[in-house]
């Protein structure tokens, strides 16, 4: 039995999280505190006190879902993970739970990311559109007739995906989607075109920072968004995720991939529950927890 710990990415969020465990035990007290001191402002007083659209700011949406995550991964009993990885965000997470970046590196970088990406949003506008049922391969070939910048961004699921882009070539795309069979094609309520061309900005300012950051091997693999492969090399991990930003998140074939590679139990830890609705709809004869 090979046991998968997965983590989620921005849009988890909500008002009160983690503030269930930090009040239960001390060694979630001692993690929130530390990122408070490491981040100069009380980023545990917007999630515990927070309303839903405070918690919607880029700056802190990432640093809290990040956080939450560690905290709920490191109180729980269940033995280390055979694998690990993490839809977008969530990446960071598995990196701090398979021993490639200390807790404290991690923290910096997703706050870095953060500003990075909110900056690269105000600099070129963009968003996101859901697309219900059509396959991975013809929203790509879609989204390739599309004047502008589009592309398909999140394979979440089967029959699930995310585009990104350009305000006009999103919406052009969602027409042209619907038309080719989609069930749903709805822009997201989000604030930029995360994983697309258009996070270049964010992805040169972020890469400075990871560059300088010790990445150590991890214990277990770590399945990349980017290749959607096992990855125990330090460099290689590094080099992944500076191309993370701009990248598709490829979470089907990662789940696909940790599943051919024997995980049969996956456990989420963080906010909300997402990821285990799309790794049932990937595989419904794995154990989810």
């Amino acid at each position: 039995m090979l046991k998968a710990f997965v983590f989620p990415g921005q849009g988890s969020q909500f008002p009160g999280m983690c503030k269930d465990l930090y009040d239960a035990h001390e060694e979630a007290r001692e993690i929130c505190q530390a990122a408070d001191r490491l981040l100069g402002f009380s980023l545990t007083d917007v999630m515990f006190g927070g309303s839903a659209e405070d918690l919607k700011q880029t700056k802190v949406t990432q640093p809290a879902v990040f956080l939450h995550s560690v905290v709920a991964q490191r109180l729980m009993t269940i033995e280390k993970p055979d694998m690990v990885a993490g839809h977008s965000l969530g990446e960071f997470s598995a990196l701090v739970a398979c021993g490639a970046l200390r807790f404290e590196d991690a923290l910096l970088l997703v706050s870095a990311r953060a500003q990075a990406m909110q900056a690269a949003c105000e600099a070129n506008p963009g968003t996101m559109a859901a697309v219900i049922g059509l396959d991975d391969e013809k929203v790509v070939e879609i989204c390739q007739t599309i004047d502008g910048v589009v592309i398909g961004a999140n394979s979440n699921c089967p029959g699930q995906v995310v585009i990104s882009g350009e305000i006009e070539a999103v919406e052009a795309a969602c027409v042209a989607l619907k038309e080719a069979g989609a069930r749903r094609a709805l822009r997201l309520n989000v604030g930029g075109a995360f994983h697309s061309p258009l996070m270049q900005p964010a992805a040169e300012e972020l890469k400075a920072a990871i560059l300088k950051t010790e990445f150590r091997k991890p214990f277990c693999p770590i399945y990349q968004n980017v290749t959607a492969k096992a990855e125990t090399e330090p460099e290689i991990i590094r080099e992944n995720l500076l191309k993370q930003l701009t990248a598709p998140v490829r979470w089907t074939q990662s789940v696909q991939n940790m599943i051919a590679d024997g995980a049969n139990e996956f456990y989420e830890f963080g906010p909300g529950d997402v990821l285990k609705g799309m790794i049932r709809k990937i595989n419904p004869n794995v154990q989810v927890g």
